[in-house]
């Protein structure tokens, strides 16, 4: 059976107090909505339809990096769930298949819930996803009786046997196309918000004799993000599962609570990562690498057995080869550091190569920005770069070459060359005692006169 995703994201989410569209507020750094995109990849939907609203540009911006091919309708007025998902009626009119609607702010679904979802509809007309609540609080309780869903009750209007039902609606379903549609057209809007509510599908299902159950998830999946205090629990909820995911893969966390992780950071084992590390997106660390504290990396690589930091940054194109060293308060950006290479202390390394063994001194930096274009900088092995070098980019040191403490490299330096470029110094005995009673006359002049 063809499965095509109807993914609602238009909601404003007034409770964020945000000019961004909720389901663009991020979870490990990926928009929820993506989450949810990819969650729903899993069924391998032959489309995919993001219902947008508030913010529909941006959030189109986004599905589509994700997906390109991911479709977009726009829902103008926000008169409720089933009325979004009819949105969806054009992009589909030629789909013949299931529909599998998600929710944008429902970032947690596993793989195995969509699937017994999709199995769940060989014997069914409509199938609802629902969730044992702690707490059930004002959830819609879903009435079974055996494998039959009978109806799904609002707490407002549950008896108080039904209020103890703790099986609790979470919105998602299952439906052929077809059937779907034709329950939404039925759906009113005869309540205190004059909205289209989608549960009451169900309702109307059965009244048409059609055939509807639940499936059944652990109440972690169906969490809904919509203020920032949701969001924050959302991501530490993420951020749990994934280090639990790094240590069962053999990563060592010295204190696992303090790591954090992006939604597609790739860490292999017998790496060791220290308290206080940040991974922006796009990061892979090889495996028997050392990442230390209070570091920081985004768009990175780091091949096996290099360490890195502490306090270091590595910033998108950072290209890390085998055993190289990048120490404290060095700064690595779209930079490739071969094997064995060191940057220890202090230094900045940007649109550059530094070749296999090569010493980069401390307080060393690449000029590589002209204030309108960035330029190249390369370095080859065996170099040794003394303490305090500027290299002003485009420029290259040859294999072997040595810089001297507080030069400013302004042309290429042959291999195996010395490069010096600063100042002689002159010493003026008893300059500085004058200059130094000088200055203290005129504080003097300047303290009496305030």
């Amino acid at each position: 059976m063809s499965i095509a995703l109807v993914i609602l994201a238009a909601g404003k989410g007034t409770r964020m107090n945000s000019d961004i569209p909720k389901v663009l507020h991020p979870i490990a750094q990926v928009p929820m909505l993506v989450h949810a995109m990819r969650a729903g990849a899993v069924l391998s939907p032959e489309q995919t339809v993001i219902v947008t609203g508030h913010g529909a540009e941006a959030v189109a911006k986004a599905a589509a990096a994700e997906d390109d091919i991911a479709q977009i309708a726009v829902q103008e007025e926000q008169l409720g769930t089933a009325h979004a998902v009819a949105q969806a009626r054009d992009a589909l009119k030629d789909f013949e298949g299931d529909i599998v609607v998600l929710y944008g702010d429902t970032p947690f679904l596993q793989p195995d819930t969509l699937e017994r979802m999709v199995a769940a509809r060989s014997d069914n007309d409509l199938v609802i996803l629902g969730f044992q609540a702690a707490d059930p609080a004002r959830y819609g309780r879903l009435v079974m009786k055996g494998e039959t869903l009978e109806r799904i009750v609002e707490f407002k209007d549950a008896s108080e046997e039904e209020r103890a039902i703790t099986l609790c609606n979470s919105g998602l379903l299952a439906c052929d196309a077809k059937t779907l549609f034709s329950l939404i057209d039925a759906v009113g809007n005869d309540n205190a918000s004059g909205e289209y509510y989608l549960p009451d599908v169900v309702e109307i299902a059965s009244n048409r004799g059609l055939k509807v159950t639940a499936v059944a998830c652990d109440e972690a999946q169906t969490l809904g993000v919509n203020s920032r205090a949701d969001l924050a629990v959302a991501d530490a909820v993420f951020q749990s599962r994934a280090r639990a995911e790094l240590l069962d893969l053999g990563v060592t966390m010295m204190a696992p609570e303090t790591v954090y992780l992006a939604a597609d950071t790739v860490i292999g084992r017998d790496t060791v990562i220290e308290p206080n590390v940040v991974f922006g997106p796009g990061v892979t660390v090889e495996s028997g690498a050392t990442i230390r504290a209070f570091s920081h990396l985004e768009g990175c690589h780091v091949s096996r057995g290099a360490v890195v930091g502490p306090y270091a940054r590595l910033r998108p194109g950072a290209e890390l080869a085998e055993n190289a060293r990048i120490g404290n308060f060095v700064e690595i950006k779209n930079a490739e550091i071969a094997e064995g290479a060191k940057v220890n202390h202090l230094s900045y390394i940007g649109d550059a190569t530094v070749g296999a063994a090569t010493n980069i001194g401390a307080g060393t930096i690449t000029c590589n920005y002209d204030g309108v274009m960035k330029h190249q900088t390369t370095i080859g092995e065996k170099v040794f770069i003394g303490s305090n070098t500027m290299l002003v980019a485009p420029v290259t040191i040859g294999d072997g070459a040595m810089t001297a403490t507080g030069t400013v490299v302004t042309r290429d330096v042959e291999p195996d060359a010395l490069a010096v470029a600063r100042a002689k110094q002159d010493n003026k005995p008893g300059y500085a005692r004058k200059l130094f009673d000088m200055l203290k006359a005129k504080k003097a002049r300047r303290d009496k006169g305030a």
